[in-house]
């Protein structure tokens, strides 16, 4: 066949034709949420989820079904046990976890359509938070409303004891209220 030099060939990429099949990719988000920890990445991988490195990722973590490729999970990143992130509402936004962050047990991550959601290189998330908006890094933040409690010096992921992460925790100042005056009538 006579194919023209300026025609563009198609990629030829495996990721392209998983997402012609929706069925497939729900398929490989179910074992993903129930594999063994060494193949949960390369599943998340194959379904578009972007994951740069070696990261854990717990048991029964839901990453975003609809839009995989809007969540990107970077270098030494923990997720723990049933997590769930949601990159959309009401149209895609982007979720990014930096190097060495860790999200504890039960947290829910979600973002807005079009915003971009970032949790800091060495953030950590604790356990049951709710997290809708970006968390700065080196911070500890954690539930029952999100709010951050001191500032890190060393990620936890490179602390090699627990002792030695409470040892790089540092408070946070709070900040400074101006008390309003009352009006007096």
């Amino acid at each position: 066949m006579n194919q023209r030099k300026d025609s563009v060939r198609p990629q030829y990429r495996l990721s392209t034709y998983l997402n012609l099949l929706p069925s497939f990719q729900r398929i490989l988000h179910l074992m993903a949420r129930f594999s063994p920890p060494a193949l949960r990445p390369i599943l998340h991988r194959l379904r578009g989820v972007k994951i740069y490195g070696s990261v854990y990722i717990g048991d029964e973590v839901y990453i975003d079904a609809d839009f995989p490729e809007a969540v990107e999970i970077h270098e030494g990143a923990a997720i723990a046990t049933r997590c769930t992130i949601i990159a959309h509402t009401k149209g895609p936004g982007r979720i990014v976890i930096e190097q060495d962050a860790a999200i504890g047990a039960g947290c829910v991550i979600v973002c807005r359509c079009g915003q971009t959601l970032r949790i800091g290189e060495g953030a950590v998330v604790s356990a049951g938070a709710t997290v809708s908006h970006s968390i700065p890094p080196f911070t500890i933040c954690g539930a029952p409303r999100l709010r951050a409690f001191g500032r890190l010096t060393a990620p936890f992921r490179a602390a090699a004891s627990y002792e030695e992460f409470r040892r790089s925790m540092l408070p946070m100042t709070p900040p400074k209220y101006q008390r309003a005056k009352p009006d007096l009538l």
